[in-house]
């Protein structure tokens, strides 16, 4: 028998960039059509081999973290999950090797605020030692792309290239045969001291692979969602509706109330004289009154009246009364007109 996958996932960052959301709970728990990014972050590996073997292993923060085991305890109790804590945010190789105990065989690494559509079925026979997942894009410079030979093979990584004469980027999914050999890549990249800014990247780690021989090849995806910052989750939040990737199916008719699909409405929601969608997720505890919500992201417990909300993010617990608004607000805040 083949030994289980490791899906490896680091969430340890701070999530700066979804601020004022991620002050009080971490970013793979924010809601995103109709579930939480977490969740869909895990439907990715829904085609991987013997996925009811899978053991998951989950890099988080202390700060946090307990929030993220609460979740998974609740909503994933069937799954195998070992939590590693990351005190000191040193970089994405280090956050793998806190965790090198777990890293033992094939595994999959892939980032916690990244969506990918792919097909993992062919890994059951995949001989590299590496697979990367790539996508091209018009422009690469910020992003790390791959350099790959006429063989096939990859050459090295480059973060952030400087020109666009290579355009296949990097999306942040890895697959390893063996862990123990990207623990001891890490290994020689800290001995080498091999980092920027007093963080360990994880393309230093996969280029002394390379160095020392291990073979490495690329895989395009058409699909890459982001769920990083606010604009980028509601387009995310679009697409996820629109190809039924969603949380749940549009709900039963409403007296007074208009729906236009997609829509996602949780079952204690408050709704009066009001049109939902499209677009829209609304969580639990939620009360709208003349409200028009479009291409919106509402979380638990806001109160919503007399206003027209388009391409917003709504924290927990938000009042909201008054003028149209485009808004990203956080959690316990008061808008009134």
């Amino acid at each position: 028998m083949s030994q289980a996958f490791r899906i490896v996932i680091p969430m340890a960052g701070l999530g700066s960039r979804m601020r004022p959301h991620t002050w009080v709970r971490p970013k793979p728990l924010l809601p995103l059509a109709g579930k939480t990014v977490l969740d869909h972050a895990l439907d990715q590996f829904s085609s991987l081999p013997d996925l009811d073997q899978a053991e998951y292993v989950f890099i988080i923060s202390p700060n946090q973290g307990d929030l993220i085991q609460r979740h998974m305890r609740e909503k994933h109790p069937d799954k195998r999950v070992h939590f590693v804590l990351q005190e000191e945010m040193r970089g994405q190789s280090d956050a793998l090797w806190l965790a090198r105990e777990y890293l033992d065989g094939p595994m999959l690494m892939a980032f916690s605020d990244t969506l990918l559509e792919t097909d993992l079925t062919f890994l059951s026979e995949e001989s590299a030692d590496v697979v990367a997942w790539v996508k091209p894009v018009e422009d690469p410079r910020r992003f790390g792309v791959i350099e790959i030979n006429q063989q096939g093979w990859a050459t090295r990584l480059i973060e952030k290239p400087t020109d666009l004469a290579n355009n296949l980027v990097l999306v942040g999914f890895y697959y390893f045969r063996d862990g123990k050999s990207l623990v001891k890549a890490i290994e020689t990249q800290m001995e080498r001291g091999k980092s920027l800014k007093g963080e360990y990247f994880l393309a230093d780690a996969i280029n002394i692979m390379i160095e020392t021989g291990s073979k490495i090849r690329k895989q395009q995806v058409d699909i890459w969602l982001d769920a990083g910052i606010p604009e980028a989750i509601l387009e995310t939040n679009r697409y996820l509706w629109d190809h039924q990737r969603c949380g749940s199916e549009t709900p039963l008719p409403w007296e007074g109330v208009t729906f236009i699909p997609p829509v996602y409405v949780a079952p204690d929601v408050n709704l009066e004289s009001s049109v939902i969608g499209p677009h829209v997720s609304i969580a639990r505890g939620c009360s709208l009154s003349r409200a028009v919500v479009r291409n919106s992201i509402l979380d638990e417990g806001s109160n919503i009246q007399d206003m027209i909300i388009e391409d917003s993010l709504v924290g927990r617990n938000v009042t909201l009364h008054g003028k149209p608004e485009h808004l990203n607000i956080g959690d316990n805040s008061q808008v009134k007109h």
